[in-house]
């Protein structure tokens, strides 16, 4: 996939969200994840997830750039309301 982005989130909770965004998608669409590194395969692009003392490291990858916006917004909605008690930045480096 061509196009990606990467955005890091501190949080002192990076495995928990990073565990929750897995489960949560699991229902949906083919994940793999461990309590460090998670992966998640959207019909529209891939999120790589890993939980570092500093953060949550998400990377977007999509073969579209209109995708890869998608992509960055369901990661960014999705922790946002799982991590409702914590205002978390999510600015996304192209």
């Amino acid at each position: 996939m061509s196009n990606s982005s990467e955005t890091l989130v501190a949080t002192e909770n990076a495995s928990s969200y990073l565990q929750r965004l897995c489960k949560h998608f699991g229902h949906k669409t083919e994940v793999t994840f461990t309590p460090e590194t998670g992966t998640i395969a959207f019909e529209f692009g891939t999120a790589d997830l890993r939980a570092e003392a500093e953060g949550l490291v998400m990377t977007a990858r999509a073969e579209t750039d209109e995708n890869l916006e998608r992509l960055k917004r369901v990661l960014a909605k999705h922790l946002e309301r799982f991590a409702f008690r914590e205002e978390l930045e999510v600015d996304w480096l192209d």
